[in-house]
């Protein structure tokens, strides 16, 4: 949804979501002129649509407005001509102005999904939920097939926290195209909140046969069978994650973390730089390397990466026990030690071992 903002309320006018035809007469100049005229100055008109259309994707509002007023003085009862103003109101923050340029579009040609569509976006920037939801349920009746609508009145109802309604209406997407990569992950998303796994699971190897780029689905995919502790699923997604989208940090993460586990750490390691590459402040990434170069015995590596972790995120009462372990049992520096599991226990941290060592010194 675009999400456009306005101060002045807009007035809801009842004919915008109702079935009643309306007669609409055509300017006298276009029952008089001859209609070879008339088809070349409608033809021109679209051409400066189209034109405007791409200098709108470019943001450039002027050129764009420009275009679109040279198109409405060609065909005045054009109902793109009203709704393309409307849009370029919007790009300019101009809500109040945008539906009434909406409503115009809407009185030539009701049954204007789009124009629908856009006034919805309004109504829910303006937390109107009962009349965005009416002017979509209207799109989608005028087009059963617009894609848009489903998914905008889906979130809608994702909003007010009505998932029952949000999963029937995206369900009604993939009845019209079984392969719409936003219904099936949004889906995908709800079964996983609800701890519907296996549901949430069939949408992702929908989605991920469709388009097997879909990183998102990918990492989705991980992150259930790294739940349902299927470490060798959850590997593969999160390795074709990083296939589709190599810079996804996360999908990184957890396949560092995972490999970590299973006793590989010259495979974790590859994982957690590639996670500080693109996020050098990944306090806890540099934390799991500590622990991997600890095992592997590079103690000054190990000690640099615990060091930047407690630096990069000092209320981390994990870092702050690994760092203190470290110089417990690699440097044989209690006084450093015992710095660090004190800080440990100021921030909550709880081990029965700490606290033994710590009484110790007070005794």
């Amino acid at each position: 949804m675009r999400g456009p903002t306005g101060n002045r309320p807009i007035q809801v006018v009842a004919w915008v979501l109702s079935t009643v035809a309306f007669s609409f007469f055509p300017p006298s100049w276009s029952l008089s002129a001859p209609a070879t005229h008339q088809a070349r100055q409608q033809d021109e008109a679209s051409h400066h649509l189209d034109r405007g259309e791409a200098l709108l994707r470019q943001g450039h509002l002027k050129e764009t407005a420009d275009a679109a007023r040279e198109a409405m003085e060609l065909n005045p009862s054009s109902s793109e001509g009203h709704y393309f103003p409307g849009r370029i109101l919007l790009k300019d923050q101009k809500s109040d102005e945008a539906v009434e340029e909406f409503f115009r579009a809407l009185k030539i040609k009701p049954a204007f999904a789009d124009a629908l569509n856009d006034l919805a976006d309004v109504y829910v920037a303006q937390g109107k939920s009962t009349e965005a939801e009416q002017a979509l349920t209207r799109a989608i009746e005028v087009n059963p097939r617009h894609i848009e609508s489903y998914l905008d009145l889906a979130k809608l109802y994702e909003q007010r926290r009505d998932l029952a309604a949000a999963k029937k209406t995206y369900q009604s997407v993939l009845a019209v195209a079984p392969t719409q990569a936003d219904a099936l992950f949004e889906l995908a998303m709800l079964y996983d909140s609800q701890g519907e796994s296996k549901a949430a699971r069939d949408m992702l190897s929908r989605l991920t046969k469709a388009n097997p780029k879909h990183a998102n689905a990918w990492y989705l995919s991980g992150r259930i069978a790294e739940k349902n502790n299927d470490l060798g699923e959850a590997s593969y997604a999160y390795k074709q994650a990083i296939a589709a989208k190599p810079d996804l940090v996360d999908a990184h993460y957890n396949l560092g973390f995972i490999l970590r586990s299973q006793g590989k750490p010259g495979e974790a390691e590859r994982e957690f730089l590639e996670v500080i590459r693109y996020r050098p402040e990944y306090a806890e990434a540099h934390m799991n390397l500590g622990v991997i170069y600890t095992r592997m015995n590079k103690l000054e590596d190990a000690e640099q990466e615990y060091e930047k972790a407690v630096v990069l995120k000092p209320d981390n009462a994990e870092a702050h026990y690994n760092l203190g372990v470290f110089y417990e049992l690699h440097r044989k520096d209690m006084p450093r030690a015992l710095a660090q599991y004190r800080k440990y226990r100021e921030l909550g941290g709880r081990d029965d071992r700490v606290e033994r060592i710590i009484g110790s010194t007070l005794r």
